[in-house]
């Protein structure tokens, strides 16, 4: 019997739309993707599916939510090309070497050299001047002693950190959450959230770039990204730390959302790691569908997990890079397994309630 590489659930209101109809690009109005560094390699086989085939027919327009690396990742839609954008994407991320111990500013020159490779500003033009995938990522303003650099930062993350251990909420007294968004949304999806401040800026050619090097701004590891044009002044840092894997209201959403992950668990924010009574579930989510790797298919990988940061300090360049490189590829059969259920109807049969 051949594996299941794909997992896929969904919310009630998802569930039973797929029951009735199958999985068609047309329903979709919301894709997300979340923050987890390296984590998106077992990914870019659905991306390359969903970007180049999938939505290929589209013409209403779809909302795009992503933070960190998965805002990197949207970054591929809208391009001229956005599957050879992603495979470029790829190709950069899994490339990098640092020193033995990089600094802050080694680690930060790398990912501004990455990004202006990957998203030169011809592209920028070419995202902004469309209307059919519309970016939205979130940055986290940072208060207080979170947004300054050194080491008095750490004790900014700590009080920040203890506060959202006793409340979410309290994360609204270091963080506000700044939305950036395409130039012709609204972001509507996201006006009823009242969980910590949130204020929106339109995305224009001066900080596309801008917002979207802050939004993958990882404390203690990339330098923040001051004063972003049209944003209120300030130190913008990663948006994983408010919205790390989304513990969002998504009602809003007219039709369904799209949202592949690599874990099987939602971690609200970045603080939430450890406090595992803290998740978000298909209960909270009826019109999310939500696609994540099987157990089989992690076992199948080198090592025996999908990749991470770590793999920086803990593999030597070319034995991460054949890692991330086989992880890619294996990625991969999950998007073949999702076109397959797609085109035979079995996509009602494989989908399960997220209770």
């Amino acid at each position: 019997m051949a594996s299941d590489w794909l997992e896929i659930r969904a919310g009630r209101q998802a569930y039973e739309r797929i029951q009735e109809e199958g999985l068609r690009p047309n329903s979709i109005e919301l894709l997300m993707g979340a923050s987890g560094g390296p984590k998106w390699f077992i990914l870019q086989g659905l991306d390359r599916y969903l970007f180049g085939d999938f939505f290929a027919n589209r013409q209403q327009p779809l909302d795009l939510l992503g933070t960190s690396a998965g805002a990197w990742r949207f970054a591929s839609l809208g391009q001229l090309d956005p599957v050879a954008a992603s495979d470029l994407f790829v190709r950069l991320y899994s490339s990098q070497t640092y020193s033995e111990k990089p600094d802050v500013k080694e680690i930060t020159d790398e990912a501004r050299r990455l990004l202006h490779e990957y998203v030169p500003d011809a592209q920028v033009d070419a995202i902004l001047q469309q209307d059919r995938f519309r970016h939205h990522m979130i940055v986290a303003r940072c208060n207080g002693l979170t947004a300054v650099e050194g080491r008095r930062q750490l004790l900014g993350l700590l009080g920040s950190a203890a506060a959202n251990t006793v409340n979410r909420r309290w994360l609204g007294r270091f963080y506000e959450r700044v939305i950036f968004h395409h130039p012709q949304s609204t972001a509507a999806f996201s006006r009823g959230w009242q969980d910590m401040p949130t204020s929106y800026v339109p995305l224009s050619p001066d900080n596309f770039k801008m917002a979207l090097l802050a939004t993958g701004s990882i404390p203690m590891v990339i330098a923040g990204v001051e004063d972003i044009p049209g944003a209120p002044p300030g130190m913008y840092r990663d948006g994983g730390i408010t919205d790390y894997h989304f513990d969002v209201d998504l009602s809003a959403v007219d039709g369904l959302v799209l949202y592949p992950h690599f874990h099987r668990e939602v971690v609200p924010g970045w603080f939430d790691k450890r406090l595992t009574w803290r998740r978000t579930t298909g209960k909270h989510w009826p019109n999310v569908i939500f696609m994540t790797p099987s157990r089989e298919f992690i076992e199948s990988l080198p090592y025996g997990k999908i990749p991470d940061r770590t793999d920086f300090a803990k593999l030597d360049a070319q034995t991460r890079f054949d890692y991330w490189t086989k992880a890619v590829e294996q990625g991969r059969r999950m998007a073949e397994q999702l076109h397959e259920w797609i085109a035979t109807d079995a996509i009602r049969e494989k989908t399960k309630l997220w209770l």
